[in-house]
C-alpha cells in the first residue's frame, strides 16, 4: 500500500482528525502497520540528507477553533464555518445571525465574526482551512525570563513573539491571526477533498488578518541525522519490521475491522497518555488492558436492566473477551511494534525540534511560563497532500488532555 493511499482523514476525504502514525497499527491492520514503517523510513532518508524523498513537513500549529473559509462552490457566496461544514445539515454562516443561530456559544460566537468580517478580505476562491491563533484581545504584553513578549494562547501552547520584531508588530495590527494548513476542491460541500499542499501567494495582503501557511523549512541539509543516529533509527525500524512479520495479520486486522475492539484499545492507550505514562512492559500492559475491559464491560452489563438486553450484553461480553485472552500474546507484540515506530518518530521529531520556529512556545504554569517544544509537526505527502501528525505524545499530548482551554466549542 502507497503512503497517499492510506494516510486520509478519512473515507470521505475530509480534515477532520488527524491520526498518530503508530495508530495507523491499529487502524489499518497489516495494511496500515506496512505504510507507517516504510514512511518513517521516508523520513529518515530524508534527514539523512535525501533531498528526492515526496515528503514535506509542516508544524502543527496548536490553535482553535478551526475555521473553513472562502467560497461555497454551490451559491458563489463567501463564509466561514467549524467541523460542522461537514455535517449532514452543514452549518455554513454567511451572516452574523447565521453564526448566532449556528454557534451560540460566547467564545466562538465573537471568533467567528471576526473571522467572517475579516477573512473575505483575503480573495479567498476557493476554500481553506486553517487553525485560529489569535484575536485582537488575546494579544497580551508579558516579560518572560527577562524578555518582553506578545503572547497568546489558542489553545494549550501559549505562543510568544518579541515585542520589538516586525513580526510582533505585524500581529499587534491586525484583527485576528489564523495559519492556513488545508485547502479543498469539490463542486459541492459534500464532495469536498482535501489536500494538505496548499498555496497562499495568491491571497490579498491585508494588515487586518495575520496568515500564514504551516509549511516547515525542508529538513535536508538543516537537521540532519549523523551517521549513528541513521544507523540507529534504521536498527529500530528493522527490529520493528522483524516484528511486523512474526505477528498474525489476522489478529492486527480483527482489531481494525472491529469499532468495538479498536475503540477499546485506543481509549485504554490514552489512559496512560493522559497519565503521562511510558508503555514500558507491554506484557503487563497487556493484561491491564484486559483487565479494563471486562471491568468495562461488566459494568455496562450491571447498568442494563431489561433481562433480555443483560443476557445479550453477557454473550458480547464472552465472544469479546474470548478474543482478547485468546490473542494476548499478539497483543503484546502489536504494543512492541507501536513501541518501535513511537522510537522511531519521537528521534525524527526531536531532530525538527532543532530548527528555529516562527515564534517561542510555552506551557503556562501555576509557577509562570515553562519552555516548551511546537505541538508537533505534520508530514505531508508531496504528490497527493494526504498527511499524519507526529507528536511526542508524552510531552505534548498529555498537557493537551490535562490543560485549561481558553474556548469553548
Amino acid at each position: 500500500m502507497k503512503f497517499s493511499e492510506f494516510l486520509t482523514e478519512n473515507t470521505e476525504g475530509k480534515n477532520l482528525h488527524l491520526e498518530h502514525i503508530e495508530d495507523e497499527v491499529l487502524n489499518n491492520g497489516v495494511s496500515g502497520t506496512r505504510a507507517a514503517i516504510n514512511f518513517l523510513q521516508s523520513l529518515r532518508d530524508m534527514l539523512a540528507g535525501h533531498s528526492e524523498t515526496k515528503v514535506n513537513v509542516t508544524t502543527k500549529w496548536d490553535g482553535a477553533p478551526a475555521v473553513f473559509c472562502g467560497i461555497n462552490p454551490e451559491n458563489g457566496k463567501s463564509f466561514v464555518a467549524t467541523k460542522g461544514i461537514f455535517n449532514k445539515n452543514a452549518k455554513l454562516n454567511y451572516t452574523d445571525a447565521d453564526i448566532d443561530e449556528n454557534h451560540p456559544s460566547e467564545g466562538l460566537n465573537a471568533k467567528l465574526k471576526v473571522a467572517l468580517r475579516y477573512l473575505p478580505k483575503l480573495g479567498i476562491t476557493g476554500i481553506l482551512q486553517g487553525d485560529m491563533m489569535f484575536t485582537k484581545g488575546d494579544l497580551n504584553s508579558q516579560t518572560i525570563e527577562g524578555e518582553e513578549y506578545v503572547t497568546f494562547q489558542p489553545n494549550t501552547i501559549v505562543y510568544a513573539v518579541p515585542a520589538n520584531s516586525k513580526l510582533a508588530q505585524s500581529m499587534k495590527a491586525a484583527q485576528m491571526g489564523i495559519v492556513f494548513h488545508t485547502s479543498y476542491t469539490g463542486k459541492t460541500i459534500e464532495d469536498l477533498k482535501a489536500s494538505f499542499n496548499i498555496d497562499i501567494n495568491n491571497l490579498t495582503f491585508t494588515k487586518d488578518v495575520w496568515f500564514r501557511d504551516a509549511y516547515f523549512v525542508d529538513a535536508s541539509g538543516t537537521a540532519t541525522f549523523t551517521e549513528e543516529e541513521t544507523k540507529q533509527i534504521t536498527r529500530i525500524l528493522s527490529n520493528v519490521g522483524s516484528l511486523f512479520k512474526s505477528a498474525n495479520p489476522m489478529v492486527m486486522n480483527k482489531i481494525s475491522a472491529s469499532e468495538t475492539i479498536l475503540v477499546h484499545i485506543k481509549t485504554f492507550n490514552n489512559t496512560k497518555v493522559r497519565e503521562g505514562q511510558a508503555i514500558k512492559n507491554t506484557a503487563a500492559h497487556t493484561r491491564e488492558l484486559i483487565n479494563w475491559v471486562e471491568a468495562k464491560l461488566n459494568k455496562e452489563i450491571l447498568a442494563v436492566k431489561m433481562e433480555n438486553t443483560k443476557k445479550k450484553k453477557q454473550l458480547e461480553k464472552t465472544e469479546i473477551m474470548r478474543f482478547y485472552r485468546n490473542n494476548a500474546a499478539e497483543l503484546k507484540k502489536i504494543f512492541d511494534i507501536q513501541n518501535g515506530l513511537v522510537e522511531a518518530k519521537n528521534m525524527i521529531i526531536k531532530k525538527l525540534q532543532q530548527m528555529r520556529q516562527v515564534t517561542s512556545t510555552f506551557l503556562k504554569t501555576d509557577d509562570g511560563f515553562k519552555v516548551t517544544n511546537p505541538e508537533g509537526f505534520v508530514a505531508v505527502d508531496k504528490l497527493k497532500g494526504n498527511a499524519v501528525k507526529l507528536i511526542d505524545r508524552l510531552e505534548f499530548a498529555h498537557a493537551n488532555f490535562t490543560a485549561a482551554k481558553n474556548w469553548s466549542k
